[in-house]
């Protein structure tokens, strides 16, 4: 159990330096003038750290084990945060005329893509370590209850992002740029911290269940993981899903300012009035709405940015009903239901409904929130000890959330927001056709179900 409690301070984690990036990109849009698809580019070195740190996560921590790995993440996920002191630093040459805003935003991925490596180490290593640290009939209910303190840290993300990111000056300039640094340099003094504690921690190494006889020489018995099929379209369905969620997540601040009904004017008054008697709250409250034209009231980078702490708390929601249900329904059916849920949403939002489709939005959040975890233990299910290069894999495949965004972003600046996202609609479908295929795909009735019919 405490173990578990230790390991599942890291999602947390990377929940709340998740739920920072997806609030990044309105901010460089805004300070250096980028489109929506070249604001994509937050994504792609975020994701493109998972892409190329996963397979050396996994083999790594196949030689050193989970405490070895996960110590690695953490001080790589440390150095991360404190690159953002000499990026801030090289933006602050841009308002010189010394560099050019390029420059300054390539100094700035550099620091979210070395955090990715880091924050790939630990996924690699705690996702399947969370599968292990008891009973596999309740593996995915672990992975979702420890991906729910994620939930968590996203957010927190959004919240802090929206103080540092979009914060003005008493002349109403924005000051963003010049205070981005001080959360990710603060995370990083708490990530050397939390190393510190693991070093002397106890994290034993745990070897998984060998259902489909990989780790011996049965005859007939298939070695490669790549032979298994549940394995091969779980990396398909986590790239698609990863792509929708960034997709998704790192657009919502668009289309929150873009998309949102005309907003009465009664909305921003009470908001005023009740931020004046907030006391130490009346600054988040402040500058949620601003006025685009006489009459005309619409919704702030800031105020979408705090409600992006809304979506994530609908997603933190989703996370521990869903860890309920895994506990009583086949991790595979609730896995397609969701999907197919998904599916619906993300077509409301794409017909342009009013507030039914901003409604849509935040239930997206919802049924999104178990599919990561539960898409990685149908993965890894049954794979014994090459469930660690399984998992590599499986965590490579986050790379999808680097591509699909920069596609969601062409759409919307082709058309508009509500049409961008068409394209995590077409992610969902193959989640869900996983899902409900799964038993079909792994040879066996389901998670709780875990006999398998022999290797193949």
């Amino acid at each position: 159990m405490f173990t578990f409690i230790l390991v599942s301070s890291l999602f947390l984690l990377w929940g709340f330096l998740n739920g920072m990036i997806d609030v990044m990109d309105k901010h460089f849009q805004d300070e250096l003038g980028l489109s929506k698809a070249q604001s994509a580019w937050v994504q792609f070195a975020h994701y493109l750290g998972y892409f190329l740190m996963a397979l050396p996560a996994s083999i790594l921590a196949t030689k050193i084990g989970y405490k070895g790995a996960i110590i690695m993440g953490l001080l790589l996920v440390a150095a991360g945060g404190f690159s953002f002191i000499p990026a801030t630093y090289v933006n602050s040459l841009v308002h010189q005329g010394a560099v050019t805003p390029n420059t300054a935003f390539v100094a700035f991925l550099a620091g979210v893509c070395i955090i990715a490596t880091g924050l790939t180490f630990l996924e690699t290593v705690a996702n399947p370590y969370t599968t292990v640290l008891g009973s596999k009939r309740y593996a995915a209910t672990r992975i979702n209850l420890a991906q729910a303190c994620n939930g968590v840290g996203w957010p927190l993300g959004p919240i802090v992002g929206s103080m540092f990111f979009y914060s003005k000056d008493a002349a109403g300039n924005s000051t963003g740029s010049e205070t981005l640094y001080i959360p990710y340099v603060s995370c990083a003094v708490l990530v050397l911290i939390l190393a510190v504690i693991f070093y002397f921690a106890s994290v034993p190494d745990i070897k998984t269940s060998d259902d489909y006889h990989l780790d011996n020489s049965t005859p007939g018995s298939s070695h490669s993981i790549w032979r298994h099929p549940h394995f091969v379209f779980a990396v398909v369905a986590q790239f698609l899903y990863v792509a929708a969620q960034a997709g998704i997540f790192s657009f919502f601040i668009n289309y929150m300012t873009a998309e949102l009904p005309a907003i009465p004017a009664s909305w921003q008054a009470g908001m005023e009035r009740f931020a004046a008697n907030a006391g130490i709250l009346q600054g988040w409250l402040t500058g949620w709405f601003h006025s685009t034209a006489p009459g005309v009231i619409a919704l702030s980078d800031k105020g979408a940015a705090n409600l992006a702490s809304v979506g994530f708390i609908f997603f933190l929601t989703g996370r521990f009903s869903g860890a309920g249900l895994l506990r009583r329904y086949s991790a595979h059916k609730i896995l397609g239901l969701y999907g197919l849920a998904n599916v619906l949403m993300t077509f409301i939002v794409f017909l342009k409904l009013g507030w039914i489709s901003v409604l849509c939005v935040f239930l997206s959040y919802f049924f999104m929130s178990i599919m990561f975890p539960t898409i990685f233990a149908l993965g890894i299910f049954g794979l014994g000890a090459r469930a660690k290069k399984a998992s590599g894999f499986i965590v490579m495949a986050i790379m999808g959330g680097a591509i699909l965004p920069k596609l969601m972003g062409f759409v919307a600046d082709e058309w508009d927001m509500s049409r961008g996202f068409a394209v995590p609609m077409v992610c969902f479908i193959f989640v869900a056709f996983y899902g409900f295929n799964w038993s079909k795909f792994s040879k066996a009735e389901s998670m709780h179900s875990v006999s398998v019919t022999g290797g193949h």
